[in-house]
């Protein structure tokens, strides 16, 4: 089970966490992720940032903040004794973060190193407390920090896991305390290396810590406890009648999430999708709704599933200057950059005799995407080969997904047309020979109209 910010946010929450893991630990063993308490990692970020630019006031407001926060979630959480033991641990958490802050005062930058050293402190708080509180109302757990079982490359920010490796340390750490009845509150979003320097795992990390941590113990299934109901259809806050789906496969779920839903992160299923573990989508808020299964495969699936959005996109286009340019190289050239720059490509397209093409990504990592091209095809742009590059970020993105929508003719038309139909422009399409994705582009301003428009066309909703 993984429990994220929202589920870890409070006392409160925590109680109902605790709950969750005492009734599921009475019939079988359990292995807990849980993340920083909601806004946490935020905080240490912001407390880094402080130390670089040597604002000691704004460090130690932080760390009292934080301190405070724990301390009385402790109080309220636990039994005296319990919360005096675990206010000593917050203190002494607390004090490892100053440290790495006094030693980025004295540099002035922040290396990425202890960047991921000082905000894994915030899962080690949230699996102290969760740990302390079992302990309290009779379930045996003991906090483990997972630079003690997952081993991963020395890419500290966004670090893969070794998983042969990993698979070892989880069997010598984790294996004998659920033997012996004892549930491990793993931290969720880091590891360290095979040499124990201290990695976060980047984007969706405390998800794929424990999918990480399922697949490396052959879990029965893995529960990913959020604050909505499950995966849907499309956004509720766009679409009324969305609904949340019973059922869906790995592949659906990554699309989803590429494509901008909150869903788990592809990477986070990799794992899964090589063991064949089922997840589950629960919401800690609404226990009894029945949330959503994430499964290898779903026989006799049609249609569509669900259709996704991204707004905060931009479309990036490069035209050669003349046809004599070899625009194959071009775009492989263009596309290592970006993949060295560590930019997600969310959709790409090629087309006519010179070979122009244009590719998405997020707003947040433009620069970087732009900077990266510039450093790669300088001497193109320089002798005018290459045209410079067309920014647009009045644009938006919409996904059709479903494993059902392959070989259903006519399915892409009437999607077509019912973005027509709310008099929206197509700027570009990408659909994969898979045909498990249709991706669109369109004018920022009908983004929604648009998700609207295909939610109803293809019969998503409840109704």
């Amino acid at each position: 089970m993984k429990f994220g910010g929202t589920s870890m946010g409070s006392a409160d929450r925590m109680r109902v966490a605790g709950e969750i893991i005492a009734r599921e630990a009475k019939a079988r063993p359990v292995a807990v992720v849980v993340s920083a308490m909601s806004k946490v990692t935020d905080t240490l970020l912001e407390t880094l940032r402080h130390a670089e630019g040597g604002d000691r006031p704004g460090v130690e407001a932080n760390l009292k903040k934080l301190e405070d926060r724990h301390v009385e979630t402790a109080r309220a959480l636990l039994r005296e004794a319990s919360a005096a033991a675990a206010r000593a641990e917050i203190i002494t958490m607390i004090g490892e973060v100053d440290r790495i802050a006094k030693g980025v005062e004295m540099l002035g930058i922040r290396p990425p190193r202890s960047v991921d050293e000082a905000v894994a402190v915030g899962e080690r708080l949230s699996a102290l407390l969760m740990a302390a509180h079992l302990n309290d109302i009779g379930v045996s757990a003991t906090a483990v920090n997972a630079r003690e079982v997952i081993v991963t490359d020395a890419v500290f920010g966004n670090a893969t896991p070794l998983l042969d490796a990993t698979r070892v340390k989880a069997a010598e750490r984790l294996k004998p305390a659920l033997e012996a009845g004892t549930v491990p509150i793993v931290t969720g979003f880091n590891g360290a290396t095979a040499d124990g320097r201290p990695t976060t795992l980047g984007r969706g990390g405390s998800d794929f810590s424990a999918s990480i941590l399922a697949g490396a113990l052959d879990a029965a299934e893995l529960w990913i406890w959020t604050d909505v109901d499950g995966i849907m259809s499309a956004d509720p806050r766009l679409v009324k009648d969305a609904r949340v789906l019973d059922v869906i496969t790995y592949r659906e779920a990554a699309e989803l999430a590429y494509n901008g839903a909150k869903v788990l992160h592809p990477r986070t299923l990799a794992p899964l999708m090589e063991h064949g573990i089922p997840v589950w989508s629960k919401n800690s808020f609404n226990v009894a709704a029945p949330g959503t299964r994430i499964v290898p495969h779903i026989e006799g699936a049609l249609g569509a599933k669900a259709v996704t959005s991204m707004a905060n996109v931009a479309l990036v286009s490069i035209e050669p200057a003349s046809a004599e340019i070899n625009g194959t190289l071009i775009i492989g050239r263009a596309m290592a950059a970006i993949a060295q720059a560590n930019v997600e490509v969310l959709t790409f397209l090629s087309s006519s005799y010179q070979q122009n093409f244009c590719f998405l990504v997020r707003k947040d990592e433009l620069a970087t995407a732009l900077t990266a091209l510039e450093s790669a095809l300088s001497l193109e742009f320089a002798h005018g080969y290459l045209g410079a590059p067309e920014v647009d970020e009045q644009v938006g993105l919409l996904a059709v997904v479903g494993e059902g929508m392959k070989g259903q003719t006519g399915l892409a038309g009437r999607v077509f047309t019912a973005i027509s139909r709310a008099q929206i422009n197509i700027i570009a399409i990408a659909q994969g020979a898979s045909e498990l994705t249709i991706g669109i582009v369109v004018r920022r301003e009908g983004l929604e109209l648009a998700v609207q428009a295909v939610h109803a066309e293809c019969g998503m909703g409840t109704a």
